[in-house]
């Protein structure tokens, strides 16, 4: 299910408009994001938690060649 999935369902299931449903499902992205993009934790119960995780560098290698590189640490 993909965005516009879950706007149409959206609308089906409580007869809104589909700019009032575009409304809900973008309001709650943003806020999740938001809350992500400040460190938090977002955890909505029954359904999933969302966190940003961050990895440390490490030596990988470079599936080509075979050469070890240094991959940076990224979230």
């Amino acid at each position: 299910m993909n965005r516009s999935d879950l706007i149409n369902f959206l609308k089906d299931k409580n007869d809104l408009g589909k700019r009032e449903s575009e409304k809900v499902i973008t309001t709650f992205f943003d806020t999740i994001s938001e809350s992500l993009a400040d460190g938090d934790r977002a955890e909505i119960r029954g359904f999933g938690s969302f966190t940003v995780k961050r990895y440390k560098s490490y030596t990988g290698r470079n599936p080509k060649s075979g050469k070890k590189i240094k991959v940076p640490s990224k979230k």
